[in-house]
């Protein structure tokens, strides 16, 4: 049985994404998002296609039914114009061809002509009108596209989860490729325009049928290896583009450019020469992937690959599951939460039966449509905005909107002992396909003294996250300084605390949802704030109380 995967197709090495070990770079005979979609509205696009392909079904049929009544009416009327062509006079001596004739000409071309006329596609173009404003716009493509690229980078394996992963096979043309690695350039990020625009070259002999030329593919990938910092290379591809186009625009200046840049730093080095540069297809490690703005970027990525996790025997046998009641809360004494140590310091724990699936069903139904691209509070403003580094869809729900919200709430609060009175609406975060949150913090730092201002109720003491969803693969949330990684569940919820009981910001809780790599993962997440917590979580004595 094949494995889900993506594979760039060609019969040379080619580039695999495969969900079966890990999402890689290799050498094979075989070579698809957060995806800003919904992985339920994307079900439906699927459903949308299937409903144009029947349309576009139907007006071949209608256009084929209309050419087999031309070919009809040319095939009758060839027989008759052969004959009356040999002798006209003859033949128009018959009163009854003549007659015929003038009925021909009169009425029966007339009804050829409307025939020819009629215009089957109306029905399949009304179709795509009405289903096209649902389609997915040029930012929805960039961000498939871009989702693939952090599954390429974050090398999830499938098996942190536990699970086989889905049965399906997709196909990376050589146009595919080049699109992806168009994304990358238009982007600026020439790391990964390198590997893609390499792949449609590497596939480009074996594949016969694709629109990108050879020179397109070129003129790109020259250009991205010289902003990687390698003129040999780019000299030697722009060689290659001239060679195939002479006249090509760009390929003459940006060569005569290089070789200038490339004798200028070999006589600053004192070199006399180079080796020229070798013509081996660039692989995924040819060049480092360039630093960026998130510092543990690593560390990050190998924890959502499930390395680097420092699990350590003796800190397994801290680790406790207990009942727990709530200091007595009359709620929960007779059904008590069960409790699961997930990390010992700072504490997190996991609730076991956190939410039934019918709580889950009914959030998710409140929440689908005002789902939204999430957002995150610019520390500056405090104002919501969208970020790059978060790519989701969330909602916010008030607890008088329904029961199912009112008891969750009610719950949260039982469970944590806070009050859920300051604390934000619950929020519901869907991830779908390559759907990240990268590093953050929840709480606000000292230079961030304005991020809730505008809420009134200090900062975020706590997160209560509820996991409404299983994962196939990907979406553990991880936490880059002390290195711990807790996996979906649907049902449970873990908690922790953001500040100390000083009030000051513990900074080991700086965490990561990591990015989905096969299924949809659903959270609901509450944020406790500081107000109203005075006497249920009294100030400590030192800072790091």
């Amino acid at each position: 049985m094949m494995h889900s995967g993506v594979f760039c197709h060609g019969m040379g090495p080619t580039l695999i994404l495969t969900w079966h070990n890990h999402l890689q770079f290799s050498t094979s005979q075989n070579c698809f998002f957060s995806l800003n979609l919904l992985l339920g509205q994307m079900t439906d696009l699927i459903y949308t296609e299937k409903e144009l392909v029947q349309s576009l079904k139907e007006y071949i049929k209608a256009e084929e039914s209309k050419l087999d009544a031309v070919k009809s009416w040319a095939n009758k009327l060839d027989v008759l114009t052969r004959a009356s062509t040999l002798d006209p006079e003859g033949y128009l001596a018959h009163p009854v061809n003549a007659y015929k004739l003038m009925k021909r000409l009169n009425t029966e071309w007339s009804e050829l002509e409307s025939l020819v006329l009629q215009d089957p596609s109306d029905g399949f173009i009304s179709n795509m009108t009405v289903h096209r404003q649902y389609f997915p716009d040029q930012e929805d493509e960039k961000g498939a596209a871009k989702a693939l690229m952090r599954l390429q980078d974050t090398n999830l394996p499938t098996g942190n989860s536990g699970k086989p992963g889905m049965h399906h096979n997709a196909i990376l043309t050589v146009d595919d490729c080049y699109d992806m690695g168009k994304t990358a350039y238009n982007e600026a990020d020439y790391y990964h325009a390198v590997l893609w625009m390499q792949q449609a070259l590497r596939q480009m002999d074996a594949e016969e049928e694709h629109v990108v030329s050879k020179a397109d593919v070129l003129d790109y990938l020259s250009y991205s290896v010289y902003q990687m910092g390698d003129l040999p290379r780019a000299i030697e591809l722009t060689r290659r583009l001239v060679a195939i186009d002479s006249s090509h625009q760009r390929a003459g200046g940006n060569l005569r450019y290089f070789e200038k840049l490339l004798s200028k730093q070999l006589n600053e080095l004192n070199q006399e020469g180079q080796e020229p540069a070798t013509e081996e297809p660039i692989q995924l490690g040819t060049y480092k992937r360039p630093k960026d703005y998130l510092p543990e970027r690593e560390i990050y990525e190998a924890l959502c690959r499930g390395e680097g996790v420092k699990m350590t025997t003796e800190r397994r046998s801290r680790l406790y599951c207990r009942y727990h009641d709530g200091n007595r809360n009359p709620r929960l004494l007779l059904q008590p939460m069960k409790e699961e140590d997930e990390w010992d310091s700072p504490h997190i724990v996991r609730y076991l039966n956190a939410l039934s699936d019918q709580e889950i069903e009914k959030i998710k139904e409140l929440a689908k449509p005002r789902l939204a691209r999430a957002t995150v509070r610019d520390p500056i403003t405090g104002i919501l905005t969208t970020a790059n580094y978060r790519v989701s869809k969330s909602a916010w729900l008030e607890g008088e909107e329904d029961p199912v919200i009112e008891r969750v709430n009610q719950r949260i609060e039982d469970i944590t002992g806070l009050t859920t009175q300051t604390a934000e609406l619950l929020q519901i975060a869907n991830y779908g396909v390559g759907g990240q949150y990268e590093p953050h913090f929840d709480f606000s730092r000292k230079e961030e003294p304005d991020a809730f201002k505008t809420l009134g109720t200090g900062n975020r003491v706590a997160t209560f996250l509820n996991y409404m969803s299983d994962v196939e693969a990907g979406g553990a949330t991880v936490f880059p300084d002390f290195g711990a990684a807790i996996y979906p569940k649907k049902g449970t919820a873990v908690f922790w605390y953001n500040l100390f009981r000083s009030g000051e910001g513990d900074y080991r809780t700086r965490h990561a949802a990591c990015p989905v790599l096969v299924g949809s993962k659903w959270v609901s997440n509450k944020w406790i704030h500081e107000r109203g917590q005075e006497f249920r979580r009294p100030c400590g004595l030192t800072e790091v109380d």
